[in-house]
């Protein structure tokens, strides 16, 4: 795909549904003990594979529109066994989220993925949930994984690594465990999961650096309305800052502060960015947020920042390739283990349109310069954060992109390229 460049992105959209608290919102409907009807449900390959999951699992979902779905679901103890491996797909959301589930379940259920998937780490479920009392097994540490419950004990947990999912497949598992199950947190990740299960009616507090909680009798929650993801919304945050002339307005998007440190970062850098309209939907902060074309200036992203901005920090690499000065991210090692080493696709991306980027051990350097990259080929490697970079890119280039591998973008995203040229100007 040829991505031209433009001269300004204009206009008022919407995005998606978020991803993350949609995955959540189904599993937590799945055993939950009344029907939960989902709202704004964000539908993508890696949601698509939550709902396969929790079908093979025994449980009736009824998908009645595009983003409205509901869940029957089966009570915290319902879900059966199938007849085989559960096909994760590519979200290591679903497997490891409903690992901490399955913890809890009567039988002895295999996890599996795709090949991507089948890299990524899961002794970083295994070792808490085998802690509490489950029978865990890995394939030299990666999936396949085998979950077989057990009477599980609640554990104070510390997060070796800060990560969402794996504090989330913790608080799963301690709805079953006797006793009550806490997890620390080196810094502060998205707290999707412990909002919902509150919701739900499961006994969780939270304190700044820790949140617990005790065995539930029952959850029950009868409908979940999904703010617009923050994630499908910052491509078009980045580009409409960086494109001279662009005024972009970007509607009902999830504004929970554990999600948004770009927006932290872009305005230290001197970005224009103006919320308004904030309100709470479904537990949530939500607003709009109206995006102007602005000089940005040199900034490092600290290790504390990280999780807040995980999957922006592509998106961010392009920012600071054209901004004044050197930008810098430190203590960003969990990229690489994400859907590929995206400390390498990334450096490879950018260095492939022209942009100085150094790759660390945890991150990168990028020396900006303030004017369009060159621009060039861009492959994905079937990462679709890297392809929705490889098309801003294009967008701020004075060449043009050809774009491999772009249809990688389904995973999270399967309208993004209809929507951007709704709003591109050229």
């Amino acid at each position: 795909m040829k991505i031209q460049p433009a001269t300004a992105l204009r206009g008022h959209i919407s995005v998606p549904g978020d991803k993350s608290i949609s995955h959540r919102a189904v599993l937590v409907g799945a055993i939950s003990d009344s029907e939960m009807r989902i709202e704004g449900f964000g539908r993508s390959a890696d949601t698509e594979s939550t709902l396969a999951a929790v079908r093979a699992l025994g449980v009736t979902v009824h998908e009645d529109d595009v983003d409205t779905i509901r869940i029957e679901g089966t009570g915290l103890r319902g879900l059966r066994q199938p007849g085989g491996p559960i096909d994760c797909g590519n979200s290591g959301t679903t497997l490891r989220l409903l690992a901490g589930i399955l913890a809890g379940q009567a039988g002895r259920f295999e996890l599996t993925g795709d090949e991507s998937l089948r890299r990524r780490p899961m002794d970083r479920v295994a070792e808490p949930l085998t802690q509490m009392g489950a029978k865990v097994e890995t394939t030299d540490g990666k999936p396949p994984l085998v979950v077989e419950g057990g009477e599980l004990q609640g554990i104070l947990y510390e997060l070796p690594v800060a990560s969402a999912q794996v504090k989330s497949c913790v608080l799963h598992a301690g709805l079953y465990a006797q006793g009550r199950t806490t997890v620390v947190e080196p810094v502060p990740t998205r707290d999707h999961t412990e909002r919902l299960l509150a919701a739900a009616g499961a006994p969780v507090t939270t304190r700044p650096g820790r949140v617990a909680v005790g065995p539930a009798e029952r959850l029950e929650l009868s409908g979940v309305s999904v703010p617009g993801d923050f994630s499908a919304a910052a491509p078009f945050i980045v580009a409409a800052t960086l494109l001279p002339g662009s005024e972009l307005t970007i509607h009902d998007i999830g504004l929970n502060p554990t999600r948004t440190g770009l927006l932290d970062v872009l305005e230290r850098m001197g970005a224009r960015i103006t919320i308004f309209h904030r309100q709470r939907a479904g537990g949530e902060p939500v607003g709009d947020v109206e995006v102007h074309s602005a000089e940005l200036t040199a900034t490092t992203v600290r290790p504390e920042e990280i999780p807040r901005l995980v999957d922006e920090l592509p998106l961010f690499a392009l920012a600071a390739a054209c901004a004044r000065g050197e930008s810098r991210v430190e203590g960003a090692r969990e990229l690489r283990v994400k859907e590929t080493d995206r400390i390498e696709t990334v450096t490879t991306a950018l260095r492939s349109v022209g942009v100085r980027i150094t790759p660390r051990n945890d991150g990168f350097r990028v020396r900006g310069v303030p004017t369009r990259p060159r621009g060039g080929t861009v492959d994905s490697q079937a990462d679709h954060r890297i392809a929705m970079l490889g098309a801003v890119a294009g967008l701020l280039s004075s060449k043009g992109v050809d774009l491999e591998g772009a249809e990688a973008v389904a995973v999270s995203f399967p309208g993004f390229f209809e929507l951007l040229d709704s709003v591109t100007q050229r």
